[in-house]
């Protein structure tokens, strides 16, 4: 026991030196974990209004609501778990829409999520932050914009002494956070957890770790695709589901802004460069561990990907991969999630030493509750690049590394269907899609990174979309991602995770997966417009006739295709259940010889 006393020892120490004081003396465990010894009915509930330094429209300035509690009788000072949201007053966040609750004095009493009842009686403070234009913020909306990346960011700096808080939304009392080391580490999920990415970008100074859940990391790739227009909305439209009466009245320059700089043409403009937290993926210096679903429909999985590729080799990371939806680890894997989150804050937050960065660096889940672990991620680091050749059915091949003949052709109207009704019947013709597959599998093969493809198509129009799906054909039990629950059913039994008070509950509803067997299964997706041919800043007007090239990305992914089964690429133009049309119907030529699919493979074909 004296050498792990001697090591955490060392872990403070190593803390204290990067400029965290330390480890409050009575959180020491004598098991390289934080203990849960605080009170978490006694402890500190308070809000404090952080000055973001912008103005708003209305000339006032920008104060984020911040809502605090923290254990009271820490002698030392303490981390920071922070999570950001505009959610905390509308939707609500967790399986069970949680939303922040106060008294009749506007104390705060019930912190959505577990993470306070669990980790405040553990010797950390948990904020929750009002994204401005949110819940008790001022400011507008601004969908991942300078506003909301500051909201969260200028709370990190009053942590640290570098801004100013107040006692209220208006007044001129300071409040100072004399209480804190000045360690951060922000987590949430979807647009919470996008706003880690977007924080950990700037390289501010005392976050010392992000743990984004199904999160954006380019609002580009949340409402376009190489081009193409997803159907699920628009930023200023998503505005208006959070902000609150102030911002409904004084943010419509705001959002004309937002509508303006997010044109139907698809271009990727200014407002979009703003928000694309890749671009400066090399400023960040916190820790990052990855958690998203490989069927999230919602953030689409090329976020996690590009997000996980650029970010600076120094950076020590972790991912997890769930074959669920737009889903929080808590409800699909809750004890192992709990126990890892747990050593992976006590490390990086708190300074212990218990070995959370040495363990595999990826976590998959291969079939429901079947996990897979590897020392890194994407497995494959090499693509292989696989060729079209037709069969003799029109509009129906093979999939294998032999190109066809030059001058091969193959063609498909766009009828606006579905990819979901593009992967029936892969033997015969459809006159919406071309399908190749390869031949059945000897062995496994695993999917493991970012597939692209290049296909060379000539339109009969002046406007045209394509489509291209990555399908596993063959018998599987699967998480059944497509229905509510997006893999998960909720129990009727409870569990609980840390301390309970009368406003706020440690317990929350089990769940279990929910799970179908398929004959095929789509496992990536990828979609552009072809007038984006030359470049996504501006769209071309196409010329009926003339081939066009483009490249585009399929979905980031890490599946296992079961021996004697079949890999295949379906190709389509509007896959109507994502994304909007261009041209009417358009007739589609895709030259074989001039097109491939690269991807990343463990495993050969």
């Amino acid at each position: 026991m004296a050498i792990r006393r001697s090591l955490l020892t060392m872990a403070v120490a190593v803390v204290a030196s990067l400029g965290a004081l330390a480890v409050p003396a009575s959180a020491a465990p004598t098991a390289l974990r934080s203990d849960p010894i605080y009170s978490y009915a006694n402890a500190v509930r308070e809000t404090v209004w952080v000055d973001t330094g912008l103005t708003a429209p209305n000339g006032s300035r920008v104060r984020v609501a911040t809502d605090i509690i923290r254990p009271r009788e820490a002698t030392g000072r303490v981390p920071v778990i922070m999570d950001a949201s505009p959610y905390y007053t509308t939707l609500g966040r967790g399986n069970e829409s949680q939303k922040k609750v106060y008294d009749s004095a506007g104390k705060p009493v019930q912190f959505p999520l577990h993470y306070d009842n669990y980790f405040v009686p553990r010797g950390y403070a948990v904020a929750l932050v009002d994204l401005s234009g949110t819940a008790r913020s001022n400011g507008c909306v601004d969908i991942g914009g300078r506003s909301e990346i500051a909201s969260a960011k200028s709370v990190i700096d009053w942590l640290n002494g570098r801004a100013t808080g107040y006692t209220s939304a208006t007044g001129s009392t300071t409040a100072t956070a004399s209480w804190s080391t000045g360690a951060v580490g922000m987590i949430g999920k979807s647009w919470d957890g996008t706003i880690a990415n977007g924080v950990a970008a700037t390289g501010v100074d005392g976050l010392k770790t992000i743990v984004p859940i199904g999160a954006i990391s380019s609002w580009y790739d949340y409402y376009r695709a190489s081009g193409a227009t997803f159907t699920s909305g628009s930023p200023a439209g998503l505005a208006q589901v959070v902000e609150n009466s102030a911002g409904a009245s004084n943010c419509g320059s705001v959002k004309t802004t937002l509508t303006n700089g997010s044109p139907s043409s698809g271009d990727y403009t200014a407002l979009y460069r703003e928000r694309d937290y890749v671009l400066n993926a090399s400023k960040v210096k916190a820790s990052v561990f990855v958690v998203h679903g490989l069927n999230d429909l919602n953030v689409k999985t090329i976020n996690f990907g590009q997000w996980w590729n650029a970010l600076p080799a120094t950076v020590e990371r972790k991912i997890w991969l769930s074959q669920t939806g737009h889903v929080d680890p808590f409800d699909y894997r809750r004890s192992v999630w709990v126990d890892t989150l747990h050593r992976w804050f006590d490390h990086y937050l708190l300074g212990i030493d218990n070995g959370v960065e040495r363990e595999p660096a990826s976590t998959v889940e291969q079939r429901p509750d079947v996990w897979k672990d590897d020392p890194s991620w994407p497995l494959a680091t090499s693509p292989t690049t696989l060729r079209l050749r037709p069969g003799s059915t029109a509009g129906v091949g093979t999939l294998g590394t032999t190109a066809p003949p030059a001058g091969t052709v193959a063609s498909l109207t766009d009828n606006r269907t579905s990819s979901y009704d593009w992967i029936n019947n892969p033997t015969t013709t459809s006159s919406a899609r071309v399908v190749y597959r390869t031949e059945a599998l000897g062995a496994d093969v695993r999917v493991s990174g970012t597939s692209q493809i290049t296909v060379t198509v000539t339109p009969s129009q002046s406007a045209a979309r394509v489509s291209a799906v990555l399908v596993d054909y063959g018998s599987s039990t699967i998480r059944n991602y497509r229905t509510s629950g997006e893999g998960i059913r909720t129990l009727t039994t409870r569990s609980c995770w840390g301390e309970s008070t009368t406003g706020d509950s440690a317990c929350y509803l089990d769940t279990a997966a929910n799970n179908t067997t398929v004959s095929q299964n789509i496992i990536a997706r990828g979609w552009a417009d072809l007038g984006h041919y030359a470049g996504l800043d501006t769209r071309r007007t196409l010329t009926a006739g003339t081939p066009y090239t483009i490249t585009f990305n399929l979905a980031s992914t890490d599946q296992l295709i079961p021996a004697g089964h079949r890999l295949a690429l379906v190709i389509g133009s509007t896959d109507s259940s994502f994304i909007s049309s261009a041209g009417t119907n358009p007739r589609l030529t895709i030259d074989l010889a001039k097109t491939s699919v690269r991807i990343p493979l463990v495993g050969s074909i």
